[in-house]
């Protein structure tokens, strides 16, 4: 275990711990939770997979909402909390190492009113190429969590009317909007994430509402960088 301690993307007064053996976190963990939507009227905000806790912190910044991250890894787990400590988070945040799975039966109905996930983006069977280290396959590849759990806990804890956000490949979209369906929650919004203007999307933001009324919004295209390889203004607007 190689544990560094960085500045949380693009935030100079936030610190996140990593290690470079694991799954560390990306642009998407910063697409999230500024896609979701959030009011004032928000008081708890699940994260599912929360890795480090790069999500729960920056969500730290647009709330005052509590916010639980679950995590199944240990290590990863640890990371977590010793963030949130560093960030003196403690008191807003709470990690819990566990299993969603376990986790969201043992959890009263209608607790949250926003869920965040930036879930495995591969699906597993006997042929896909498993990275050795253990911790990236379970956060590369859907092993311990699959689209249909993941909206199947999301029906469950969720109040009526609440939100879930997901970030996602846009190969997905329709397996996506099939699974929420299926459980009762009704596709909102979606935007498609390019790296430059002249490219293929890909990375998708959809967000979806329980028990919502029918209609879908397609939110203008998000461009992450311009031709020269930088951040363009709204990725940059992210991290003020």
């Amino acid at each position: 275990m190689t544990k560094i301690k960085n500045y949380l993307l693009g935030y100079e007064d936030m610190y996140i711990f990593q290690d470079t053996d694991y799954f560390n976190f990306s642009l998407d963990s910063v697409l999230l939770p500024n896609f979701v939507t959030i009011n004032k009227k928000i008081k708890n905000i699940l994260d599912i997979g929360c890795g480090n806790a790069p999500i729960p912190l920056i969500l730290s910044r647009k709330t005052d909402a509590h916010i639980t991250g679950v995590e199944i890894q240990k290590e990863s787990y640890e990371l977590a909390t010793e963030s949130v400590s560093i960030n003196n988070k403690d008191e807003q945040i709470t990690i819990i190492n566990d299993d969603i799975k376990n986790y969201y039966k043992e959890t009263e109905s209608d607790s949250f009113d926003v869920i965040t996930c930036n879930p495995p983006f591969f699906k597993y069977n006997s042929t896909s190429n498993l990275n050795q280290n253990d911790i990236k396959s379970l956060a590369r590849h859907e092993i311990s969590l699959n689209l249909d759990d993941i909206f199947m806990i999301s029906k469950k804890l969720l109040k009526n009317n609440g939100v879930i956000a997901v970030v996602h490949r846009p190969e997905r979209l329709v397996e996506i909007i099939d699974s929420m369906k299926k459980n009762n929650i009704e596709p909102k919004r979606v935007r498609f994430v390019y790296p430059k203007k002249d490219k293929d999307a890909n990375i998708l933001l959809i967000e979806g509402v329980k028990n919502g009324n029918p209609g879908l919004k397609i939110l203008p295209p998000l461009y992450s960088h311009n031709d020269d390889g930088s951040y363009t203004d709204e990725i940059k607007s992210y991290f003020e």
